[in-house]
């Protein structure tokens, strides 16, 4: 129910990298840094640029050792998000979060408008709520790597998910605008395609820093 653009299956490669040193043993060596969908920068970088103008965009994208935006074409390494997500903050304080959720509700809009089949759009919202929820959260599932990179996603039910960032070695603590913006992205994808009043809220208690956050999605009560 999704489309992986530029995006090659685990241990696959290709013919022209296959050679007579496939039995060789690996030698051990550091992992390659993990790798998300492009739209988690170019999203953002385009809402800098409207809301805060041309000139701090750039102060941001330096800070954050982005000499340029990603073509959009191919992956990109996770840290290059979470370096943007830091200088964001850094340079914006408390306007960031604004920022960072509009983006996460572009960047739920590419999705279903680029990576998501017409048949099924057209489909989920024409389901029962649960049934449509349960599918979404499924086809989220099989596919979470291109927004969560190294870290570790978990659905519970078809209306409540864990992202686990525990595991990633980030430079510094993820800024608490990283996890806005997944919950930005999950309600938006669930208001346009199961039902236009979810809202979607991190339950994580209050407390030590964690990188570990609850997400939970819910109708909204009726007014």
């Amino acid at each position: 129910m999704w489309n992986d653009a530029n995006a090659m299956a685990d241990g696959e490669r290709p013919a022209s990298a296959r050679c007579s040193t496939d039995n060789l043993v690996p030698v051990p060596g550091p992992m390659p840094e993990a790798r998300i969908g492009p739209n988690a920068i170019l999203q953002l970088a385009h809402v800098m640029e409207k809301r805060i103008g041309c000139a701090r965009s750039m102060k941001v994208m330096r800070k954050a050792g982005l000499g340029a935006l990603p073509a959009g074409d191919c992956m990109i390494p996770e840290g290059d998000a979470v370096a943007l997500h830091h200088a964001l903050f850094s340079c914006e304080g408390d306007l960031a979060g604004d920022l960072v959720r509009e983006s996460g509700t572009l960047t739920a809009d590419y999705i279903i408008a680029h990576r998501i089949p017409a048949p099924f759009v057209w489909l989920l919202p024409r389901l029962p709520a649960w049934l449509g929820a349960r599918m979404l959260m499924m086809a989220i599932g099989k596919h979470a790597w291109t927004f969560v990179g190294s870290g570790h996603f978990s659905a519970d039910g078809p209306r409540a998910f864990s992202i686990d960032r525990s595991a990633p070695a980030d430079w510094v603590e993820p800024p608490a605008s990283l996890y806005v913006w997944y919950e930005a992205v999950f309600e938006r994808l669930f208001q346009r395609l199961i039902a236009p009043d979810m809202q979607c809220c991190d339950t994580t208690c209050a407390g030590p820093v964690t990188r570990t956050h609850h997400y939970r999605l819910d109708r909204a009560p009726p007014r």
